[in-house]
C-alpha cells in the first residue's frame, strides 16, 4: 500500500479495532476470575474475624445506615441455625493517608472477636503496622476481646486506654474508629443483627 492518507487512515483505524477487539476480549475473559478472587477474598476476611460458622455470610449480607448518605455491609455467622457473631466491613477517612477500611467481627455478646485490614495507604513501618499491632498482648494495645458496649476505643494520647503505634496517632485514631463505628452500628441494631433480619436497613 502506498504511505497516502486514505491508507495511513485506514490502517491505524483496523489497528485500533482489533487492539479494541482484544482488549474487549481479554477483559471478558478476566472478568470472571477477578469477580471470583474478591468474592474469596471476602469470605476469607469473614472467616478469620468471626466464631465458626456453617451458613454462607456473603449471600444473607445486609446493610445497616450510620448516616444519611452511608451504610456499611454487615455479614451474620450462624452455626446449627444459631446465631455466633457476625463481621462489619467499616472503613474511616481519616486515616493519615486517606482511607482505612477494615473487617471487623463480633461474637454473640457483642464483644469484638477480630480484625482485619482490608484497604489503607498508610505509612510503611508506621501506621502500616496496625494489621498487627492492636493484637499484640502487650501494654494496653490489644483490642481482642474488648466490650465496646463499656465505652468506645480510644487512644491513651485521647483519654483511653489503647496504646497507639508508635510515631502513628493519626493512623491509630482512624483505626480505632472503624471498630467503635462497626460497634455502634450493630448494637443500635442489635435485632436485626442477631436475627439478620434486612427489614429497614437497605
Amino acid at each position: 500500500m502506498k504511505s497516502t492518507l486514505p491508507n495511513i487512515l485506514l490502517s491505524l483505524t483496523g489497528i485500533c479495532f482489533f487492539a479494541g477487539v482484544a482488549l474487549s476480549a481479554a477483559n471478558k475473559y478476566t472478568e470472571s476470575a477477578i469477580a471470583a478472587s474478591i468474592a474469596a477474598d471476602l469470605r476469607n476476611a469473614i472467616q478469620l474475624v468471626t466464631p465458626e460458622f456453617d451458613n454462607n455470610p456473603v449471600e444473607e449480607q445486609y446493610k445497616i445506615a450510620i448516616t444519611e448518605n452511608d451504610s456499611l455491609s454487615v455479614y451474620p455467622a450462624t452455626k446449627g441455625g444459631k446465631w455466633v457473631g457476625c463481621a462489619v466491613e467499616s472503613n474511616s477517612s481519616k486515616g493519615f493517608s486517606g482511607l482505612i477500611r477494615v473487617m471487623v467481627g463480633f461474637d454473640k455478646s457483642g464483644k469484638l472477636f477480630n480484625y482485619t485490614v482490608l484497604q489503607h495507604n498508610e505509612t510503611p513501618g508506621l501506621g502500616s503496622k496496625m494489621e498487627a499491632w492492636f493484637r499484640i498482648d502487650k501494654n494496653q494495645q490489644n483490642v481482642i476481646g474488648r466490650d465496646l458496649s463499656k465505652g468506645s476505643l480510644k487512644t491513651t494520647k485521647d483519654g483511653g486506654d489503647v496504646d497507639v503505634i508508635t510515631a502513628a496517632t493519626i493512623s491509630s485514631r482512624a483505626f480505632l474508629e472503624t471498630l467503635n463505628v462497626a460497634y455502634a452500628a450493630i448494637s443500635s441494631n442489635w435485632n436485626d443483627a442477631t436475627s439478620g433480619a434486612t427489614s429497614g436497613n437497605d
